[in-house]
């Protein structure tokens, strides 16, 4: 045994230290984001009742008809998505959570393509 952790634990330890720090409200709900390998994923989450208000992906973009991979291209569009629906419930507040990944890449194409949508975080 080495003592090395791998990528996933590093990210899953990154995950709780922010989590411990940010909390999504009604007033100001959370903002989280996902990737894999195939998809990119957000959904805007209450954490004081527990419900997900509103949801993005690549995936539901291809049921639209909306050719969107998962590079920052389908980031941008994903995070525009999700503006759109939060804007729609009348969500223009959010507090971003990269969910333990590093703000680069697509995870940043996404708080982007948000704010261009028209959240503010």
């Amino acid at each position: 045994m080495t003592g090395r952790i791998s990528k996933d634990e590093a990210r899953q330890r990154r995950k709780v230290r922010i989590k411990k720090k940010i909390s999504g409200t009604p007033e100001r709900p959370r903002l989280v984001v996902f990737r894999s390998n195939l998809h990119i994923y957000a959904q805007i989450v209450d954490d004081e009742s527990g419900r997900t208000l509103a949801a993005a992906s690549t995936l539901t973009l291809k049921k639209n008809r909306v050719e969107a991979k998962s590079d920052k291209n389908g980031a941008d569009l994903v995070g525009k998505e999700i503006a759109r629906l939060a804007k729609d419930k009348n969500i223009l507040k959010v507090v971003f959570d990269r969910n333990g990944y590093l703000y680069h890449g697509r995870i940043k194409a996404v708080a982007d393509g948000a704010r261009a949508g028209g959240l503010e975080f």
